[in-house]
């Protein structure tokens, strides 16, 4: 793989971004995004300029956009994830066409890693909880409210809570308003996402420790305080692309 010209391109396009990246069958080479609201024709020029690729691997949780950027790179081939393709992984879910693809890639990315049973869980605009069997089957997962979209709605519904940047809290016991948000947002998140695994393991049956790994925007700061996660691989998602691509070659 040069600089500019690969066997895949890999897009995930998510909510608040869309990632790029340049792949080989065994490695990811060089990667740019842009802000999915501003994704149209124009935008993807841009991002794009200067790559060539073989095929692209399409990962989207964004109906509209993903209709635009199938129709910008028409007529090249483009595969779009879904549970129809080859993944690595089985599928055994009664409605497999409503999983999204971005949680198809993350089962895709880590089983090949880490093998089976493993839970990802992706810290996005919302975190979900992607759970594959000890069979190897990718059997569901959960969806909660991501970070940043409580302490949003904490400061959008509120006269005198602040907008905050999310990062440690210097105490539990906030000293000042930003502090209390900060202690309440990441220390409660922590507590709502080891709760969750909890259930998860007993479901599976899991009595030693439950292998998760985690991935996306907030991943780093909260599997700090969370000893439950074995390792935070903030390119899951595109590595689960390339993946699935040279499945599908």
């Amino acid at each position: 793989m040069s600089a500019t010209t690969a066997d895949f391109l890999l897009i995930d396009n998510s909510n608040s971004f869309t990632k790029f990246a340049l792949a080989s069958g065994k490695k990811i080479g060089p990667a740019r995004r842009l802000r999915t609201a501003e994704l149209n024709a124009a935008g993807l020029k841009n991002a794009l300029g200067g790559w060539k690729w073989e095929t692209a691997v399409l990962s989207s949780v964004v109906p509209a956009k993903g209709e635009v950027i199938a129709d910008f790179l028409s007529p090249a081939r483009v595969l779009r994830v879904s549970a129809k393709v080859k993944l690595g992984v089985g599928v055994d879910y009664p409605d497999p066409k409503t999983i999204g693809a971005d949680r198809l890639a993350n089962a895709a990315g880590a089983f090949a890693q880490f093998g089976a049973p493993i839970v990802v869980v992706d810290f996005g605009t919302a975190v979900s909880f992607d759970i594959i069997s000890a069979k190897g089957d990718y059997v569901g997962g959960v969806i909660a409210p991501g970070l940043e979209a409580m302490t949003d709605y904490l400061h959008q519904r509120t006269a005198l809570l602040p907008k905050i940047s999310l990062l440690e809290p210097p105490s539990a016991i906030g000293k000042s308003t930003k502090d209390a948000m900060l202690a309440g947002a990441v220390h409660g998140y922590r507590g709502l996402v080891r709760q969750i695994l909890v259930e998860i393991g007993k479901e599976l049956k899991i009595t030693r420790r439950l292998p998760v790994v985690a991935t996306g925007g907030y991943a780093e700061l909260i599997a700090a305080g969370l000893p439950e996660i074995k390792k935070v691989l903030p390119e899951l998602t595109l590595e689960g692309l390339r993946i699935i691509g040279t499945l599908n070659g």
